[in-house]
């Protein structure tokens, strides 16, 4: 079964099993670094928290409501730096709350290496509209 996720993108995930879901959070992760497990489950949560506190603070209504249904979060693989950098532009222009993630460079990544993206909590139409062509991770 997880094999068979794995080739879904994240719009065709939400489809799948989210169709509840009206706001959610993508997590966009470099897949280029070689990051581990670890370091991509801790740059992924400093992602989603901070994208998180971005929409509480400006958003709250739809950080409200997406913690009201479950906290939806999808994380997906992008190629390199520009991809990345590429759909910051594309949240920021959206309107839509996002947070760019530089590690400290204190194990594995040199410092202020661009990690991931958190985009989200927002409308899952509008999340997907930059994200749902992307693989999931």
């Amino acid at each position: 079964m997880n094999q068979h996720l794995n080739l879904l993108t994240a719009e065709g995930f939400s489809r799948l099993n989210m169709s509840e879901f009206r706001y959610k959070q993508v997590i966009a992760v470099r897949i280029d670094l070689g990051m581990s497990k670890g370091k991509i489950a801790a740059q992924v949560g400093h992602a989603a928290v901070s994208a998180a506190e971005e929409a509480r603070k400006h958003w709250s209504s739809w950080w409200k409501s997406w913690l009201k249904e479950g906290q939806c979060k999808i994380a997906v693989e992008v190629e390199n730096e520009p991809q990345l950098l590429k759909l910051e532009r594309q949240s920021k222009r959206s309107g839509l709350p996002y947070a760019l993630i530089h590690d400290r460079g204190l194990t594995e990544l040199p410092p202020d290496t661009i990690t991931c993206l958190g985009i989200g909590p927002a409308p899952s139409q509008e999340v997907d509209k930059i994200t749902g062509k992307l693989t999931l991770l």
